[in-house]
């Protein structure tokens, strides 16, 4: 019976480890394919990059993807800017020319825009001299595309005047006056503004409105652009913006709209990522966004002025006066890494590991093997010893005591037989010698005339045990 008991610990122990084994394996597996959730600071809240990212957000969770975003909104890019750079947010949306983080590396180009400047044929306006003494109609107010104008016009020697002066303006003075859409076209009919200026993307929606409005105010259905010739240089003092092209026909072809190429300056909003975020993470939220921009776009229009930024090469996408997250790279050259490339020294360290705890394993049991052997090793030595007692003494105490003894280390040994696997040549020879002092003890106590005051079956039935043990 107690074989049989010893038998089911052994086995529940091999089921209890194999389920450790399988809880182990199946965390492991729930660590690596959990969702990563990176937050991301967005800005501004009257742009279009708030519904982008939460529809990229949307995206992410309804295809089941590795990546999650949590939204952090600001009023201001800059407040965005200084989340990424104190480390609260993972990514941001970024205007470099108005705050860029020391710490942000570009994944993507959500917006591109562009500084257009338009006013109907008649009035002469296609060159910054032009603007002077002028008042430029802006239909939203943002800080960042007041400053951009400010050092726009300072390069051409013109001075910014926020309001709207009742007076006449000076001269080398440019006064910016705020419009909403629906009244662009009554002020320009009541001359009280005389071009537009906008910060803003030439394909958007919003941009083609604002042209038709002055194509409107237009007799000749002509608009004039005010066209920069040296943008490059312009580009030069502030690098963080970038010379635009607006193409011919850009709002419209008849009549031609604008009627050459116009060249200006623009400046982006960037999905921006922490340098130290893993490779692996930055190329996945990079991949996502672009595969996800289609269907993306059926719900904010957005999405399809989403980009990469240009580079010629990787060292030149690091190294660049913007650069480029090294895991974006990954996957706009398809270099991304599998798994086994991305945990590949973990895989060899635990590998490692595993032999080494494997090795420090079946040393300590080949060890607590050898500590069981010798203890049954020493009881066989002992009962070996009694016999060669015995077989000296007529003693009756000493042989009561030697029987007694003789009782107790078969116990010891049957105990180590029954819960412990002991070698069977280990176990025979404990077993012989049993049997042996068990016989050197009853003759001499027959010698004696002492055989009815001990009680040798309780010694013949351990012997039996350890016999049975021993066989099997």
């Amino acid at each position: 019976m107690k074989q049989l008991s010893g038998l089911f610990l052994r086995r529940e122990f091999v089921f209890l480890a194999l389920a450790i084994l399988l809880c182990a394996g199946a965390a492991v597996a729930y660590w690596a394919s959990r969702a990563t959730v990176l937050t991301v600071a967005v800005a501004p809240r009257d742009g279009t990059e708030p519904a982008l990212i939460q529809t990229y957000a949307d995206a992410l969770a309804k295809r089941h993807k590795e990546i999650r975003l949590r939204i952090l909104p600001f009023d201001d890019v800059r407040d965005s800017a200084e989340a990424l750079r104190e480390g609260r947010a993972d990514l941001a949306v970024v205007r470099p020319d108005v705050d860029l983080p020391d710490n942000g590396l570009t994944l993507a180009i959500l917006r591109d825009q562009a500084m257009i400047i338009a006013a109907p044929e008649a009035s002469g306006i296609d060159r910054f001299p032009d603007l002077d003494r002028k008042r430029l109609a802006t239909l939203a107010h943002r800080d960042a595309d007041e400053a951009l104008i400010r050092a726009l016009l300072e390069h051409y020697g013109l001075t910014l005047i926020t309001t709207d002066p009742e007076a006449p303006i000076p001269p080398r003075h440019v006064a910016l006056v705020e419009t909403a859409e629906a009244d662009l076209a009554a002020a320009f009919a009541r001359k009280r503004v005389d071009a537009v200026i906008s910060v803003i993307a030439p394909t958007a929606p919003a941009a083609q409105r604002i042209i038709g409005i002055v194509q409107d105010a237009s007799r000749s259905r002509k608009v004039s652009f005010v066209d920069m010739e040296n943008a490059d240089a312009f580009v030069a003092r502030m690098p963080r913006l970038q010379v635009v092209t607006m193409p011919a026909e850009t709002f419209g072809g008849s009549p031609k709209i604008p009627a050459a190429d116009v060249h200006t300056v623009g400046a982006s909003y960037r999905l921006m990522a922490r340098a130290n975020l893993a490779r692996s993470v930055a190329a996945d939220v990079t991949q996502h966004l672009f595969e996800l921009r289609s269907g993306m776009a059926n719900v904010t229009a957005s999405a399809d002025y989403v980009q990469a930024p240009a580079y010629d090469s990787t060292v030149g996408a690091t190294s660049a006066r913007l650069p480029i997250h090294p895991g974006a790279v990954d996957y706009f050259e398809r270099e991304q890494q599998s798994f086994i490339e991305r945990y590949e020294t973990w895989i060899y360290l635990l590998a490692f590991l595993g032999g080494g705890i494997g090795s420090a394993l079946a040393w300590v049991a080949q060890r607590l093997s050898r500590l069981r052997r010798e203890r049954v090793e020493e009881a066989t030595d002992r009962l070996l010893a009694i016999r060669h007692e015995a077989q000296g003494t007529q003693d009756r105490n000493r042989l009561h005591a030697l029987a007694r003894e003789i009782d107790d280390l078969a116990g010891d040994i049957a105990k180590h037989a029954l819960e412990r696997p002991t070698e069977a040549r280990t176990m025979s020879a404990a077993s012989i010698a049993i049997d042996a002092a068990r016989s050197t003890v009853k003759r001499a106590i027959a010698a004696g005339h002492y055989a009815g005051e001990t009680a040798p079956s309780v010694i013949d039935a351990v012997a039996a045990k350890i016999s049975a043990a021993a066989a099997e």
